[in-house]
């Protein structure tokens, strides 16, 4: 097994490759498909409940500094302090710019099949902070989207609807 500082550092690697030949893109939906395997039957079963649950254990795993606030329909994913992304930009081989994509890259596929929505804030590719919103309601996901939009109108926003 690699060390997580070598592992995230290779991923670095790979993504600026794929971005630089083509396929970064497969690359993603590659990883969203086998994180199906962990989490998505916990998703469709449990909703919000069972992604809560899942982010407890990355929170511990991968010793981040991540937020989350359970609200009725609502999910939010507060990333304080990315580890990986904090090892990647230590780094003298260079960051791949793109590297934050690989969170929603995978994420919003899994989302989508279990049902939920997703407004994803990568709020900056160079600092290793996110936020995110997980709703069960359609309905309530453009609603908050408006709410983002206007909050932070120059955001970069990804979403699954």
């Amino acid at each position: 097994m690699i060390p997580s500082d070598h592992f995230v550092r290779f991923y670095n690697e790979v993504f600026k490759y794929l971005e630089a030949h083509g396929g970064l893109e497969d690359y993603f939906l590659a990883i969203s498909e086998q994180q199906e395997f962990h989490c998505l039957e916990g998703f469709k079963t449990k909703g919000l409940q069972g992604v809560y649950d899942y982010y407890v254990k990355i929170r511990r795993e991968e010793n981040c500094g991540l937020d989350m606030v359970m609200e009725p329909g609502c999910l939010q994913l507060i990333m304080t302090r990315c580890p990986s992304l904090s090892k990647t930009m230590d780094n003298d081989a260079g960051l791949c710019l793109r590297y934050c994509d690989h969170c929603p890259g995978w994420v919003l596929p899994v989302y989508t099949k279990a049902g939920l929505y997703i407004i994803y804030d990568l709020m900056g590719y160079d600092q290793p902070q996110c936020h995110s919103w997980i709703l069960d309601n359609l309905e309530q996901a453009k609603q908050k989207l408006q709410e983002v939009q206007k909050a932070r109108p120059t955001a970069k926003l990804l979403k699954n609807f």
